[in-house]
């Protein structure tokens, strides 16, 4: 901004938008000056960079604003998460199913964690044929992101919609 610019040329855009040329720094920082606005730079990697003469403040507003407004529509994903044991009861894995469902459903993707409580971390095998079986019944709405990994005493696959 105005005296902070270091480059012996500049591309100025006056306040409405048109192109005034290349100027010097200080015969653009005299425009501006003589306008009561400032000279600020808004593309320092040009060859040679693009100053606009505007109100600073002004122009920090509208850029807060538009970073804000970027930041509102953009949608974060969530994950969610349906845990249970090893040893999990049939009828126990048939309710979560339908919770898997209903997420994915929703369009949000699933982790599914089994935990391994004791020795029962001794047979990771039971844990990827029930994770394995769990793919199998929702795989009409869910798809498997990857193969089944072990995290600590967890075992844990994503799910995501089709």
């Amino acid at each position: 901004m105005n005296n902070q610019i270091r480059v012996p040329e500049v591309r100025v855009i006056d306040v409405d938008g048109r192109q005034v040329g290349i100027l010097s720094t200080r015969e653009a920082i005299r425009v501006a000056e003589s306008r009561g606005l400032d000279l600020v730079e808004v593309a320092p990697a040009a060859q040679p960079p693009v100053c606009r003469v505007t109100d600073f403040d002004k122009y920090r507003y509208a850029q807060k604003k538009k970073t804000h407004d970027s930041k509102r529509h953009s949608t974060a994903t969530a994950i969610k998460e349906v845990k249970m044991g090893a040893r999990t009861d049939k009828h126990d894995i048939e309710f979560k199913i339908k919770h898997i469902r209903r997420f994915v459903g929703e369009g949000q993707r699933v982790k599914l964690s089994i935990s391994f409580r004791g020795r029962e971390i001794t047979h990771p095998e039971l844990g990827r044929t029930l994770l394995d079986s769990i793919v199998a019944q929702v795989q009409d709405v869910a798809q498997a992101d990857g193969l089944p990994r072990m995290e600590g005493r967890n075992m844990s696959i994503l799910l995501t919609p089709r």
